[in-house]
């Protein structure tokens, strides 16, 4: 059984949204009387309980809402909401006041606030230019831009005409950025001349006029980092001080398209997934005011870039009245401390990072409670990687006791989760909280029966509101079934390593890695997560990672550790790994060689790149290194001699 870390107070609780929307849910249901039975009715009846949602978070839409969900032969040709039209910028830019709406921060210290006021304003004015230059409903326009509000602009008002919007953060490299926008051929295309991190300017005039020769997109529109004025384009300010009245916002079906994102592409050609506005906006909706308990007058931050999907997540809180904090830069500059002063400085309530990032302040010996006042701070928010279970006792016991932490889960390919907090749910050490309501979350064992208690495959066994409306380029659907409908007839299997723990008013959910990076020594099945875990709580690793090597035809476990400074790799310090490892998980997780590198390769977003380094072991060739952070990092891992033996 798992240890309980925090439980809600019975008082405050019954003021969540969530509790309101439990009590409309049983005058349709009749008694619900715990969490189980709440969720099952949004599966039971998902034409009641997605109108309600619709109803409750207060949707803007024309036409009728019924019927709520029109079947398909199979699970990706189900219709949401076909009578419905919608403008997806019209629903997040409701509020019109002077309360703030976007606060913009970077690591050099720059503050800007923006009233929702200001907000309507300029993506009404960006509406207002593409319309005149004849970009409309299905045209992409795509941003390669940082972290600020002019982004969140451009992209309200890309959505105001019913167009496409699709970003990649400055830190791609011209290759990812092409690998990207390439297949989607945007006709506009906003750049920014440089950026800072870490202290440096990172000038990219070079490298954007290679992709605008590239795309040779109509219109580009300069977003300035620095004093200079790049060939070819128009500056952000006088392109909006030039705009006419704002146009109509332009009502589109339920599933019209709103986004692009992208797959990693680290194993090849990134895919372009297309998400419907509708789609994601009654999904985010749901997640951020029910799950997440976001309210008008709220702040939510969540460290990211444009190039994440927790960016198109996070501008989502502007949906339930809450202003939204974006931060450009390194989150460790120039101390670990950083990000928790900005919870101080700017009052923030709900609060997200990636596990790595908890980590880092933890192995930094940062102890926020004793440094920080966190007063306003509710929820702390977690995802890229599974959450260790030591992570979730740092959080408590260092950061603040009655923090409520919520370990969230799902990615780009539904831009929203699977499984996520609940303010009415406890927390145990080492859980995501709930499946979110109307998503029929399971795990398989191999043969696609449903287990508890047991590592499997995480499934959705019926559709949702978010599903990728198509991916770019793929008329059949092949692409789009492979994806996600290859290993069990009709069922969504997401590629998660995962278990469901059930408790008696509902079930938590255990990430334990992703399901193509799952080791398999001796035909035993072993999360990855399960290795870092024990690992990364040793003061000398600062990080790792964990592969499978093919081996006189079996699978050993290869552990890379970077160590922190000073530190060296001895026999010793490998015995005690490996000791730590036989005692808090299995003999079976032993790696059979640990290695020292400098240095784990990422994705541009973040994530720890196992299945690159499982090819480059190998010997096989990586086809797309421009999806990496840090390329380089590759040719740590070729030809290692200790993997010889």
């Amino acid at each position: 059984m798992s240890e309980l870390l925090w439980q809600p107070d019975p008082a405050a609780s019954q003021s969540t949204a969530m509790a309101g929307f439990w009590r409309e849910a049983e005058g349709l249901a009749g008694p619900l009387p715990d969490y189980n039975a709440l969720h099952e009715w949004s599966l039971r009846e998902p034409e009641r309980f997605w109108r309600l949602v619709h109803d409750w978070c207060e949707l803007h839409t024309q036409g009728s809402a019924e019927p709520v969900v029109e079947p398909g032969k199979r699970f990706r040709n189900t219709r949401w909401f076909p009578g419905l039209k919608l403008n997806f910028a019209d629903n997040l830019l409701r509020r019109r006041d002077q309360t703030p709406a976007i606060i913009s921060i970077t690591e050099a210290g720059t503050r800007e606030e923006m009233s929702f006021r200001d907000l309507h304003q300029a993506a009404g004015q960006v509406a207002a230019q593409l319309s005149d230059a004849g970009i409309g409903p299905g045209d992409r326009v795509a941003g390669w831009l940082p972290n600020r509000s002019e982004t969140v602009v451009a992209a309200l008002g890309a959505a105001w005409v019913g167009a496409i919007w699709s970003s990649c953060s400055p830190d791609f490299g011209v290759e990812g950025v092409l690998d990207r926008f390439g297949q989607i051929e945007p006709r506009v295309l906003l750049v920014t001349d440089g950026y800072q991190y870490n202290g440096k300017w990172i000038d990219l005039r070079e490298r954007v006029e290679r992709v605008r020769r590239e795309l040779k997109p109509e219109i580009v529109i300069q977003v300035s980092g620095g004093d200079a004025l790049l060939p070819d384009s128009l500056p952000w300010e006088s392109w909006l001080d030039g705009a006419g009245p704002p146009p109509e916002f332009a009502m589109l079906p339920f599933d019209h398209p709103l986004y692009i994102l992208y797959s990693s592409g680290t194993t090849g050609a990134p895919k372009c997934i297309v998400h419907g506005a509708g789609g994601t906006l009654i999904q985010h909706a749901k997640e951020l005011r029910l799950h997440t308990d976001l309210r008008a007058g709220d702040r939510l931050f969540y460290f990211t870039t444009c190039g994440w999907m927790m960016w198109n997540w996070l501008v989502s809180g502007l949906q339930a009245g809450a202003a939204i904090i974006l931060y450009d830069g390194n989150p460790a500059f120039p101390g670990p401390q950083r990000l928790f002063d900005l919870i101080d400085e700017e009052a923030i309530t709900h609060f997200g990072t990636s596990a790595k990032y908890i980590q880092a302040v933890e192995k930094a010996g940062l102890i926020p409670r004793e440094s920080h006042s966190l007063e306003s701070l509710r929820v702390l928010l977690s995802t890229g990687s599974p959450l260790l279970h030591e992570s979730y006792d740092y959080l408590h016991d260092q950061v603040k006791v009655e923090l409520q932490t919520s370990s969230i889960s799902g990615g780009t390919d539904i831009i929203s989760c699977f499984a996520l907090g609940n303010p009415l749910l406890p927390v145990y050490r080492g859980e995501l909280q709930c499946a979110g309501l109307g998503m029929d979350v399971a795990v398989f064992d191999d043969r696609g029966n449903p287990v508890e208690g047991t590592k499997g495959e995480l499934v959705c066994r019926r559709p949702f509101p978010s599903m990728p409306v198509y991916f770019w380029n793929d008329p059949e659907g092949e692409r789009y079934h492979r994806a996600y409908f290859s290993r069990f007839d009709n069922i969504w299997a997401h590629g998660d390593y995962a278990e469901i723990r059930p408790h008696e008013t509902h079930f938590g959910l255990v990430i334990h890695g992703r399901s193509d990076a799952v080791l398999n020594p001796g035909g035993v099945r072993i999360g990855t997560a399960e290795i870092y875990r024990q690992v990364e709580t040793l003061e000398e690793i600062r990080e790792s990672l964990v592969v499978g090597q093919e081996w006189e035809g079996d699978e050993r476990v290869v552990l890379f550790v970077v160590l922190q400074p000073g530190v060296e790799l001895d026999d010793e310090l490998r015995r005690r790994i490996r000791e730590r490892i036989r005692q808090g998980a299995s003999p079976r997780h032993v790696p059979a060689r640990i290695v020292r590198v400098e240095e784990i390769p990422r994705t541009v977003s973040g994530k720890i790149v196992e299945l690159a380094v499982r090819e480059i072991i190998h010997g096989r060739t990586i086809t797309n290194r421009s999806a990496l952070a840090n390329p380089e990092a590759l040719e740590q891992f070729r030809d290692l001699p200790e993997l010889r033996e």
